[in-house]
């Protein structure tokens, strides 16, 4: 006998309580907006965008199950590297969903959702790496079980070709008197519940819901990993999928789940941002003030402090034997002792508030921190103060 809980095409297709979701849609909506609003160069986002795409592959390929090494993912990813070059099946679907969500990222706000498009996007999700046949919904007989506890997909054949169609119907009518936001986290559900294809029906569900939030206005410099988070919270996820499946496809909890999720990806990279602007500041306000220094002495040792800054500002902390080693380049020619220099112009750049030393107490380890906000607590009157009031020389142990 079969106890896999059967799949059933709802009647209400975005069936919610809008009363408890509203708090969570408010919080999404507003993380959303900063996100849209924070100044940015371009050259920025497209690196936190390359950054943002391996997090969304790694979590929509582990959620399946996959296994790989941060190397072996960046292999997977990158464009250069042939597919003959890949080794393992979770390598294959790394690269087949890195070029999904690539190809994705291209299509037109108003390309229309039609199964044959779902197709598409199930079909390149899978080829290479999958043994189903890519994009070809379920025939008859052909059915599937998954989730725990076991849940069973739409019976293949007519209907599940009907469950997809009534689907995508119900995405272009009944949903557009909803939240965007509401429309993608709810397809994903629905689309993960029904289970159209025999295999790499997850990948495909949070794919096409990551399209979906692009027309909500999260793409180009604002896409946001969800499957990072999915994965994170992987358990939830599960069971919040499970949940909704027993309360009769009342999507409240999933909902209220998912928004949890944008919420928290845009804040993430709202910071990630937020940090590239500070750094940014930091950096002009730096060449600013130490370009003021008159004499020719001051000059070459702002010139090496200014190398000290730039060292620490790409990493933003470093380990002192790490930043030593690192900084030490600056300080072998025509000095007499490099050592000690270096402990001047430490001292000197504490002293200015730019940099800060610290200690963990658990591991005993110890550290230089640029100080990003530095531009903000000092002025050129308080930089030449204290450019004049520096202490002679202080030569550091560690050094």
């Amino acid at each position: 006998m079969d106890a896999a809980i059967h799949y059933r095409i709802p009647d209400d297709w975005l069936k919610y309580d809008h009363r408890v979701v509203m708090k969570d849609l408010v919080e999404a909506r507003s993380a959303a907006l900063s996100l849209q609003n924070t100044p940015y160069q371009r050259d920025w986002v497209e690196k936190l965008q390359q950054m943002q795409l391996k997090m969304e592959v790694a979590g929509t390929s582990r959620i399946e199950g996959a296994e790989f090494t941060e190397s072996e993912l960046d292999t997977a990813i990158s464009p250069t590297i042939s597919a003959d070059e890949l080794l393992t099946r979770s390598q294959r679907q790394a690269r087949a969903a890195a070029q999904t969500y690539r190809w994705i990222a291209t299509v037109p706000p108003d390309y229309p959702m039609t199964v044959e498009f779902i197709c598409r996007v199930h079909s390149s999700m899978v080829t290479g790496c999958d043994d189903c046949p890519p994009g070809q919904l379920r025939g008859c007989d052909e059915n599937v079980t998954f989730g725990l506890p076991r849940h069973r997909g739409s019976e293949g054949g007519q209907e599940c070709r009907k469950a997809i169609a009534r689907l995508v119907d119900a995405l272009n009518h009944e949903y557009r008197y909803h939240d965007p936001l509401v429309q993608a986290i709810g397809f994903h559900y629905h689309f993960a519940a029904m289970h159209p294809f025999l295999d790499g029906n997850g990948r495909t569900a949070r794919a096409l819901e990551a399209l979906i939030l692009q027309r909500a206005g999260l793409r180009d410099t604002v896409f946001i990993a969800m499957s990072n988070y999915y994965y994170e919270e992987k358990q939830a996820y599960l069971k919040v999928l499970s949940e909704v499946r027993k309360r009769d496809h009342d999507l409240t909890p999933f909902i209220s789940f998912g928004l949890k999720g944008v919420a928290t990806q845009c804040n993430r990279l709202f910071f990630e941002i937020k940090k590239n602007v500070q750094k940014a500041v930091f950096k002009t306000t730096m060449y600013d003030l130490f370009q003021r220094l008159e004499s020719p002495r001051k000059r070459v040792l702002a010139k090496r402090q200014l190398h000290l800054l730039n060292v620490l500002l790409e990493r933003q902390q470093l380990e002192v034997n790490d930043f030593v080693r690192q900084a030490r380049a600056a300080y072998t020619k025509d000095l007499k002792n490099p050592g000690k220099a270096l402990g001047r112009d430490l001292t000197a750049l504490m002293e200015l508030g730019a940099i800060r030393f610290h200690t963990e107490v658990e591991s005993k380890r110890s550290f230089f921190r640029i100080n990003l906000d530095w531009p903000e607590e000092i002025t050129e009157s308080d930089f030449v103060r204290k450019i004049r009031q520096l202490p002679k020389g202080k030569q550091f142990p560690f050094l």
